[in-house]
């Protein structure tokens, strides 16, 4: 089953994605008057803060509940895969993204179609999960939902390359990378903590399972992972890794 997004339950129990983001915002150094297409734009916070910089924005994502979020901010966006992306040839100067390439399936054609909207000399700014990323959050979920029977919903789906993979696939595809960067970047969660973000992140396989099941791996999810992400009064942390690279065309 695909990922389905609910905005408002994002935008509660994945606030810390926007707020995360001024790095790679700083990687675009976006300037008045560009042509930038924020790919995977969500529900447009991230979007709001392009937009500000004087930039001509398109937004696109997968999700149609996000898209409709994006627009009831007043941003342009459209609903589509980054796979194939409705804009001609050389419609941008910069591609931008920020914790959505690891949620997409087909790497080469999303790369191919980023490459080919760019202008010549246009540049591809992103940050995505990197090698490591959640790594005790997946194992502890794919043995919860194996001990439930249901193993086969253990694998996301997510691609969480070295910055050596991700930087061959980029040159592969006509890429030069300018910078790139692969950091541990742990990351506290809100107050639902790790049942919140399972039920937000997790939401495709827990969907596919039945109903009595789902908060059955949820708990005992939590309860696996308690004594490596949860501190002593209750906060709970991520154990994010990421990758963040600037690349031109």
């Amino acid at each position: 089953m695909p990922q389905i997004w609910n905005p408002e339950t994002y935008s509660r129990e994945a606030s810390f994605v926007p707020e995360l983001g001024a790095g790679v915002l700083e990687w675009l150094a976006a300037q008045p008057g560009e042509r930038i297409l924020d790919l995977g734009c969500g529900d447009g916070q991230l979007t709001e803060r392009l937009i500000a910089t004087g930039a001509h924005v398109t937004g696109i994502d997968a999700s149609p509940q996000m898209v409709a979020a994006a627009r009831m901010r007043g941003i342009q966006a459209l609903e589509g895969p980054a796979e194939s992306l409705p804009f001609d040839d050389a419609s941008f100067d910069a591609v931008f993204s920020n914790a959505v390439l690891h949620w997409v399936r087909g790497q080469d054609e999303m790369l191919s179609e980023v490459q080919r909207v760019l202008r010549p000399g246009g540049r591809f700014v992103a940050e995505m999960g990197g090698h490591g990323n959640i790594a005790a959050i997946r194992t502890g979920f794919a043995a919860v939902l194996a001990h439930l029977g249901r193993a086969s919903l253990g694998d996301r789906g997510n691609y969480y390359p070295t910055p050596e993979a991700y930087a061959q696939r980029l040159q592969h595809h006509g890429f030069t990378v300018a910078r790139m960067l692969h950091f541990p970047r742990p990351t506290l969660l809100g107050a639902s903590g790790m049942a919140g973000w399972l039920n937000t992140f997790c939401r495709a396989a827990l969907d596919a399972m039945p109903a009595d099941l789902r908060e059955t791996a949820v708990e005992q999810t939590v309860a696996l992972l308690a004594p490596a992400l949860c501190d002593n009064e209750g906060r709970w942390t991520a154990d994010y890794v990421r990758l963040r690279f600037a690349a031109t065309v």
